[in-house]
């Protein structure tokens, strides 16, 4: 399956403000961010190197894998929905993000409503992405 990778980028002034609350995670090697079905504890933003995601079925077979561009929001649908990562997201070599934590995420979200908006925007493509990677199999 082919998902547009560019569905997870977001407005460059929600990575502002997202920016402002986080944490920065420098990557001097490969390094996993997050597993497929961890539960989330914040957003992950990728600000420059590459990083994959992937996705695998129940029995462990890959289902899909694709880069991350800088500017993506990682782990948004499981931050939101309170559920599991649906991905993995490995982080190479070189890689630099940023790291919201839930409480962070909310507060932000609370306190200017026009991101919120902006979320939605994002979580949007990432639906339509997925629509459309699934209907041209």
């Amino acid at each position: 399956m082919k998902l547009d990778s560019s569905a997870f980028v977001a407005d460059p002034e929600l990575i502002h403000a997202l920016e402002e609350k986080s944490t920065p995670i420098a990557c001097g090697e490969e390094r996993v961010i997050f597993k497929q079905g961890d539960h989330p504890e914040g957003l992950y933003i990728l600000d420059q190197g590459e990083l994959t995601l992937t996705m695998t079925s129940p029995g462990g077979q890959p289902v899909m894998e694709f880069q991350a561009h800088p500017g993506s929001l990682l782990g948004l649908p499981g931050l939101i929905g309170e559920g599991p990562y649906t991905l993995s997201a490995i982080a190479r070599d070189g890689a630099r993000l940023s790291f919201v934590t839930r409480d962070q995420f909310t507060q932000l979200m609370q306190a200017d409503p026009h991101l919120s908006f902006k979320i939605l925007q994002v979580l949007a493509a990432e639906l339509r992405s997925a629509r459309h990677a699934l209907s041209h199999r």
